[in-house]
C-alpha cells in the first residue's frame, strides 16, 4: 500500500471513531443520520508555528514529540498550507544568510489562508533594533516576489510590523466569495476547507427561517456576515475588541448593510436583552424592533453558562456550533426541555486529533 492510500485509510478510521463517538454521545438528543465534513488530508491547517534550533552555523525547525516532549527536526509540514510549506524553506535559508535575522531568533508563527497571502511572525529572545528592520525588509522584499507577505517581529514588549498585522482571506460558500480579515494573532477558523462547509451548513439550516439573527461569540463574523443574506437584520456579539474590529472591516469589504456588532460578552447582552441593564456599546442597535426567531452561538470550550441558556431557550430556532461535544451535551439537558435537535452535524477541523467540532439545529417543541 502506497503512502497516500494508507493516510486516507487511516484518515477515514480515525473519522469513523469520531463519528461513532459523537453519535452515541448525541443519541440521547437525536438518533438520526448526521451530516458528516471530512477535512483534506494534507494542507488544511491556515495556521502554523514551528520552535527554531540553533546549531552551529545549521538553523532548522523543530516540534515537539507530545508524549516524550522530546523535539524533532521539521523540514516540511503537510498539515499545513502549501503557502506555508513553500514559505518555511525559503525563510530559514535566507534567515541562515543574516546573522542579524538569526540572531536569538526562537519561533516563527505562520498565518495563511486560501488566498495565499501569509503574515510571518519572528519571535526573539532580544529587543529589535534599526539594523533588525532593515534586513526584515528586504526579507519581505525577496519573499514578495512569489507572494503577497507581511513580517512582523516579536520581542518582549516589542512588536514591529513590516506592510500588515492581518491577511484578508477568501472564503467561498453559498455560490460567493466572502472576505474576512484574519488578524495575527487572534482567533480564526484553522481549517480552511471545514469552515466553508461549517458556513454551508449554517446557511442549509437557515433555509426557511424569518425574521432576524442573534448570533453570540460572533467572532469576526465568520458567520455573520455569509448568513445575512438570509434573515432581514442580524445583531452579533463578540467580546474580544480585535475580533469586532476586523468584524466592522469585514461588514465593509462585503458590502454588508443588515449586520451590526457590539462589542458585548454573551453575559452582558443576556441583561441587555431583559433590559436589566444599557450599554453605551449597544448605541445604535435598536433591540427593540427586532424580531429575533433565530439564535446562533459558538462558545468556547466551556459551553453556555446557564443564563445564556435560559435565554436563547426563548428562540424558536438555535443553531448551537461547538467545539466540545461534551459542553454541548451538558447544554443540550437544559435545552431539551424546551427544543428538540433537527439536525446534527460532524466537521472534522481538526483530523488526525480527538477533537470533534459539531452543530446543532434546534428547534422549539
Amino acid at each position: 500500500m502506497n503512502t497516500a492510500s494508507s493516510t486516507e485509510v487511516a484518515y477515514q478510521a480515525q473519522l469513523q471513531t469520531k463519528v461513532d463517538t459523537l453519535a452515541s454521545l448525541l443519541s440521547p438528543f437525536y438518533q438520526q443520520d448526521m451530516d458528516v465534513y471530512r477535512s483534506p488530508v494534507e494542507h488544511y491547517r491556515m495556521r502554523a508555528e514551528f520552535r527554531v534550533w540553533h546549531d552551529g552555523d545549521d538553523l532548522y525547525y523543530i516540534m515537539f514529540n507530545k508524549e516524550t516532549k522530546s523535539p524533532y527536526r521539521v523540514d516540511s509540514f503537510p498539515a499545513a498550507s502549501e503557502t506555508i510549506n513553500t514559505l518555511m524553506s525559503r525563510i530559514i535559508e535566507l534567515v541562515k544568510m543574516s546573522p542579524v535575522l538569526r540572531k536569538k531568533l526562537f519561533q516563527v508563527d505562520f498565518l495563511s489562508g486560501l488566498s495565499q497571502e501569509c503574515v510571518i511572525s519572528l519571535l526573539y529572545h532580544r529587543q529589535l533594533d534599526d539594523e533588525w528592520q532593515t534586513q526584515a525588509a528586504a526579507l519581505r522584499t525577496e519573499l514578495n516576489k512569489d507572494f503577497k507577505v507581511s513580517v512582523i517581529g516579536r520581542a518582549r514588549k516589542q512588536k514591529v510590523i513590516l506592510g500588515e498585522d492581518f491577511i484578508v482571506e477568501k472564503l467561498p460558500a453559498d455560490g460567493k466569495t466572502f472576505q474576512f480579515k484574519h488578524i495575527e494573532n487572534s482567533f480564526t477558523q484553522p481549517n480552511a476547507y471545514v469552515n466553508t462547509h461549517m458556513i454551508e451548513w449554517a446557511i442549509a439550516q437557515s433555509q426557511g427561517l424569518t425574521g432576524d439573527l442573534l448570533e453570540l461569540y460572533c467572532g469576526a463574523g465568520n458567520f455573520s456576515i455569509p448568513l445575512a443574506a438570509h434573515f432581514d437584520h442580524v445583531v452579533g456579539t463578540e467580546i474580544a475588541k480585535p475580533s469586532v474590529d476586523a468584524a466592522q472591516f469585514n461588514i465593509a469589504i462585503n458590502n454588508i448593510d443588515n449586520v451590526q456588532i457590539a462589542r458585548l460578552s454573551a453575559e452582558e447582552f443576556v441583561e441587555a436583552l431583559a433590559g436589566k441593564r444599557q450599554f453605551e456599546r449597544l448605541k445604535g442597535i435598536n433591540l427593540t424592533d427586532k424580531q429575533f426567531n433565530t439564535v446562533l452561538v459558538d462558545p468556547p470550550r466551556a459551553g453556555l453558562d446557564p443564563a445564556t441558556c435560559k435565554m436563547i431557550s426563548q428562540f424558536d430556532n438555535i443553531i448551537y456550533i461547538s467545539c466540545n461535544p461534551h459542553t454541548l451535551v451538558d447544554n443540550l439537558q437544559s435545552l431539551s426541555e424546551t427544543h428538540t435537535v433537527a439536525r446534527a452535524a460532524l466537521f472534522d477541523q481538526f483530523p488526525f486529533t480527538d477533537h470533534m467540532e459539531s452543530g446543532v439545529l434546534l428547534k422549539r417543541k
